[in-house]
């Protein structure tokens, strides 16, 4: 292929050249997780980080933008993974060129710059472009034919072509009500070589007239009744795809033929040894390398929900193709260098990431691997005999069982001319859920059915209240009155008991009257503002209409606070010693301990954690003054505070600062970070893949934690003999004798079982040319039984030996099988049989097998079996 005039790099900086030049800002692609926007899994367009602009929300420091944005539809409403690999154009992961106008330029400017940079700039041939517009949208078709010159029988007005006013081609809207407009969409004509009919015709779905960018002019609002009204400020979204127009600049009809992606396939030939870079299967790699490794740059990584699933389902695509192609081993994580090469300078944060996104893309393949041959295996079995239907339980079978997403068996099955019932799939998933249901019914039937006011929550400010109860339940049924000794639920009309929520545990305490005391054990919220007090009437009767002292418990309130707000600390202080991509997951607080899940696919160092334990620990000495504030949400978002992604948050939220984090929080904390004291890390492992959980005390809790620590210290120290400072001297030194004293056993072992077995040579018993030994090797390990199987099959020469040693109850076996009698024999068939006589299994090597057993006392019969067992085979 000759150098293209245009590479996929030069046509990005071009692009944003050009737009800088008429006075746009420049604004770098934003993340492909959408920042606190709960509508969508994934940016799909240039125009979702400008949306709150649109909407009136949010206000920028420039009213002309440009970018070139990085997009995935592989999920959700717009999904194109079923077609990519199948068509010319259809990517999970694709770049948008994009400019917008909020309130400045419109259609004439939007439309003439367009034209100027795709035939002044990039050279495109006049001739072969077209133009679309809306029906009634006369400015837009003047500008196209009477201002830039294009002939009217290339410029085509769409109208509502999808059954009602609006609902065209060439209408934009961002909901069903809102922000709307007229569109105008460019096309490249390829020619008539290619099928296909220009837009707006019968034919307009072939090959030959390619959209290339699409205008949006937002110049409407969209009514309730379906009527428009006139925007103030109307304004411009353009949207242009990087990949289809380097198709067209670069001479070649697919987008799979241009620079960046010839190389990603050569890349993936070389790492699945194809040479044959035709092969669709290499398109897919391609294609999902892009998707799968930008993914993990913005801290998506692989699991079985939301996001990360879709993640995880792309991933195994790309693995499944590669196993196709033979590659049976881990090759999908090789080819981030060779993308970071082509990306890295348009996308920082991709280069900057380059090792973490390998580690996670390796994991994953590691994990898959494992169990991608036994789908295989199954789907192969099921498709033997030339059905053309795949059962759904089958294929419900390989996705509940074997993680194998649908999609990728639909990919398998398409490859042999084979349906999948998706029906019979659904009704399998259905079963599942409907158990699940059924399972969790006993706690559903307990809810409680609450209709009154809600609860004034006063526990921010105090811990003591005068309330006045308006409901009981026992049992989970409203009463009257509860009697001492029954446990129950009470509502209160107003509460200092914080109820459990974000991660913090409901506050417990007494609400006591004269003669009266309710023991509060927990709180759970029964509906968003009304707090259900959980516990037992410890004294007298408690009524309906009672006024009590509800009086939460303070030691425990405290030392939950103070876990709560070192919480946010820790969070901070992770990012800044971990990296960006570390996101929350999920976190437990209560009065010993926080426990905080949180995105990152490698174990932490030492050195990690200590560095996470010196800032947390500096931001407590600084004392700073704990501040919240509520506020609307988009000036918390001003405010730069951290919200969770995929978090949804009313209209109103509460900013909380400790020392320097600022989140997003409804929990109790302390009024200044000193109150926290002491901060210590007592634990921190995996609990899912690219998932780990750090757990930590504070306060008297890491005190005490501390202080049996010293303690343990102090009794070891004692044991050996030694100070607390000379303790890991002396403890490498017991060490080093242990393992001497450890070698002199096993040599001595091995003398024995040795001496052993040269006196049991002579108990093997003739069976039709095999010696056959059965025996008990006291005192043996199973090195020494392997050791000593292997000397008596050396001196017996044709045989098939069992060796047993006992360990109390234990018994741990050995069968060894000559090279001439395996065609008979196999020691492990041999291992097993004896081995499920006395209560174990086990299994290897028709030469070699080791078994256990939990039953000593079944040893004689199971050894007197051996020569029966053997005699039946030879």
């Amino acid at each position: 292929m000759s150098t293209p005039q245009f590479t996929v790099a030069d046509i990005r900086q071009t692009f944003l050249d050009f737009f800088r030049d008429k006075g746009h800002t420049v604004v770098a692609s934003s993340p492909l997780v959408p920042g606190n926007d709960p509508t969508l899994m994934f940016t799909n367009s240039g125009m979702v980080q400008f949306k709150d602009v649109f909407l009136g929300t949010d206000k920028r420091p420039y009213v002309r933008a440009a970018s070139v944005q990085a997009c995935l539809r592989a999920g959700g409403k717009h999904n194109d993974l079923e077609n990519v690999g199948y068509t010319a154009r259809h990517h999970t992961f694709f770049e948008m060129l994009g400019n917008w106008s909020f309130g400045d330029y419109f259609k004439r400017e939007s439309l003439m710059w367009g034209w100027e940079l795709l035939t002044q700039v990039y050279k495109l041939p006049a001739d072969k472009l077209w133009a679309t517009v809306y029906i009634d949208d006369d400015e837009a078709y003047d500008i196209w034919t009477k201002d830039i010159g294009l002939p009217p029988e290339r410029v085509v007005r769409i109208g509502d072509n999808k059954g009602a006013k609006y609902a065209s081609d060439n209408f934009w809207m961002m909901a069903d009500t809102g922000p709307c407009g007229p569109c105008s969409e460019i096309f490249f004509d390829h020619g008539p070589e290619i099928p296909g009919g220009p837009p707006g015709s019968p034919e307009q779905d072939g090959d030959r007239y390619i959209e290339i960018w699409n205008h949006v002019f937002m110049q409407f609002d969209m009514q309730p009744d379906g009527s428009v009204k006139k925007l103030p400020a109307p304004c411009v979204d353009t949207g242009m795809g990087l990949e289809r127009l380097a198709a067209i600049l670069q001479h070649v009809h697919s987008n799979y033929e241009i620079d960046i992606f010839q190389a990603l396939i050569a890349a993936a030939g070389r790492e699945t040894g194809i040479q044959d870079l035709e092969t669709p299967s290499l398109k897919v790699i391609a294609d999902h390398i892009r998707a799968t490794a930008f993914l993990v740059a913005d801290g998506v990584i692989p699991s079985n929900e939301g996001r990360g699933y879709v993640q995880r389902r792309i991933i195994r695509r790309a693995i499944r193709h590669g196993y196709k192609l033979g590659r049976k081993t881990p090759f999908f994580h090789k080819l981030v260098p060779d993308l970071v090469k082509l990306m890295g300078d348009a996308y920082p944060n991709l280069k900057a990431s380059q090792q973490r996104v390998m580690e996670v893309l390796k994991a994953e393949e590691e994990r898959f691997y494992e169990t991608l041959a036994n789908g295989m295996e199954i789907l192969d079995a099921a498709l033997g005999n030339g059905q053309k239907v795949l059962p759904g339980d089958v294929a419900f079978k390989l996705h509940d069982t074997y993680g194998f997403p649908l999609d990728l068996t639909n990919d398998v099955c398409r490859e042999r001319d084979v349906t999948v019932d998706a029906a019979g799939f659904d009704a399998a998933m259905e079963r599942q859920k409907a158990a699940g249901r059924a399972a969790g019914k006993f706690k559903m039937d307990r809810l409680l059915e609450y209709a009154g006011a809600g609860n004034v929550f006063t526990g921010y400010e105090s811990l003591r209240e005068t309330a006045k109860v308006v409901a009981l339940y026992k049992d989970g049924t409203p009463v009257q009155q509860l009697e001492e000794g029954q446990p129950g639920v009470v509502v209160l009309d107003t509460t200092p008991f914080y109820a459990e929520s974000g991660g913090q545990v409901g506050d417990s305490g007494t609400l006591s009257a004269e003669g009266v005391q309710f023991g509060v054990e927990d709180t759970q919220k029964i509906k968003a503002d009304v707090f259900g007090h959980h516990g037992v009437q410890t004294q007298g009767t408690l009524k309906v209409g009672d006024t009590v002292q509800a009086a939460v418990n303070m030691q425990l309130r405290q030392a939950t606070m103070r876990n709560h707000s070192v919480t946010h600390l820790m969070h901070k202080a992770l990012r800044e010693v971990l990296g960006a991509h570390v996101q929350q997951k999920g976190s437990l607080v209560d009065a010993d301990k926080t426990r905080f899940d949180f995105t990152h696919n490698a174990p932490l160092t030492e050195d990690q954690v200590r560095e996470i334990e010196k800032r947390v620990n500096a931001e407590i000495l600084e004392n700073h003054p704990t501040q919240a504030r509520v506020m609307d949400i988009e000036s918390a978002k001003a405010t730069g505070a951290m919200m969770l992604f995929g978090e949804k948050y009313g209209d109103s939220v509460r900013v909380l600062d400790i020392g320097s984090s600022r989140e997003l929080c409804g929990g109790t904390h302390v009024g200044r970070t000193g109150d926290i004291g002491l901060f210590k890390v007592v634990s921190e492992g995996g609990v899912a893949a690219g998932v780990r959980r750090i757990e930590a005390v504070t306060g008297a809790n890491a005190l005490a934690y501390l202080q049996q620590l010293e303690s343990t210290v102090q009794t070891v120290a004692g044991s050996l003999k030694a100070a607390p400072t000379e303790l890991q001297g002396r403890v490498s030194q017991v060490l080093e004798q242990v393992r001497s004293l450890e070698k002199e056993v096993a040599a001595l072992k091995g003398k024995l079982a040795s001496s052993q077995g040269d006196d049991l040579v002579n108990q093997a018993v003739d069976v039709k040319g095999v010696k056959v030994l059965a025996a008990r090797l006291d005192g043996a390990d199973a090195k020494a039984l392997r050791d000593t199987m292997d000397k008596l099959k050396d001196k017996l020469k044709t045989a098939a030996i069992v060796l047993a040693a006992v360990d109390g109850a234990k018994v741990q076996l050995a069968a060894g099988v000559t090279a001439d009698s395996m065609g008979k024999v196999k020691a492990g068939e041999l291992v097993n049989f004896v081995a499920q006589q006395v209560g174990g299994k086990g299994g290897g090597k028709p030469d070699m097998a080791m078994a256990g057993g939990t039953d000593a006392s079944k040893l004689p019969g199971a050894l007197q079996s051996v020569q029966a067992w053997v005699a039946e085979r030879v």
